[in-house]
Parts: structure tokens; C-alpha cells; sequence
């Protein structure tokens, strides 16, 4: 088994999409960044068929310090749950890697997938965009 990066996850998605690593790398963190909002929040995040973020509150309870055998009060606290779906439990039971979107259908690296990004302002001083500049994400397939 092998443990994948926020930089492979990258290079995959820019070898697919064919768009600079830079654009899939800021794409991907201002999505990071989002989620881990919106958890900080207490709200819940569901993308349909691959799984569940949402906040859990967990009791106090009586924990032991394995080192000095005390027992130590441990207050409530708020914990991350994911819960896959359907499509991520089946390609995690099934022996094959192969994955199936919810068109039904891989994009290919030939179809030219297109990725626009666009931010709000546009000033001379900016050189490169920034999350907070994001505006428009448009994804769109050649057939």
C-alpha cells in the first residue's frame, strides 16, 4: 500500500486535465481550505456517492495516562466524522481499482478537458491568482 499526497492527487488531476499543476494546485487547496471552513462552522459536507464530513460532539469522560496510571477528566470536544458512500465503498470492496463516476463514464486525457479560472479583481499589482481571487471554476468535457 502506498500513501498518495495533495502533490500526486495534483499531478493526476493536471496530467488528466491537461492544465497547469500551478491552476489544479490552487483549484485543490482553495477546496481544501472551503471544507475546513465550513467544518469549523459545525456545518456538514456531503458530496453524493463518495462520502460525508460532518461534526461529532463527543462526551467528557475519564481518560488513564498510560505512563503514570492516573485517571484524568477529559473534556467534550468536536471531532471529525467521515462516512463513505456508495460509490467509495464499492471500489474500496471491489479487487479492482477501477472507479466509476456518477456520468457513468471516464474523461479521458484526449477529450481536452478545459479548466477556466477567472478572479474577481483584476489589478496590475497581482501577478499571480490568489484563493481569495478565485471567482468562476468552469469544468467542461469535449465530446
Amino acid at each position: 500500500m502506498k500513501t498518495i499526497t495533495k502533490r500526486d492527487l495534483v499531478g493526476q488531476i493536471a496530467d488528466c486535465t491537461k492544465c497547469p499543476r500551478d491552476t489544479v494546485k490552487l483549484v485543490m487547496q482553495a477546496a481544501l481550505d472551503a471544507i475546513v471552513e465550513e467544518l469549523g462552522k459545525g456545518n456538514r459536507i456531503e458530496f453524493r456517492d463518495f462520502g460525508v464530513f460532518e461534526i461529532k460532539q463527543r462526551r467528557a469522560r475519564r481518560a488513564q495516562n498510560p505512563r503514570t496510571k492516573t485517571v484524568q477528566e477529559v473534556g467534550p470536544r468536536r471531532a471529525v466524522r467521515f462516512k463513505a458512500g456508495r460509490l467509495m465503498k464499492q471500489s474500496v470492496a471491489s479487487e479492482t481499482a477501477e472507479v466509476q463516476t456518477l456520468t457513468k463514464r471516464k474523461i479521458q486525457p484526449s477529450e481536452g478537458v478545459e479548466l477556466k479560472l477567472t478572479s474577481r479583481r483584476t489589478t496590475r499589482r497581482t501577478a499571480a491568482a490568489k484563493p481569495a481571487d478565485i471567482g468562476t471554476l468552469k469544468l467542461t468535457a469535449g465530446t
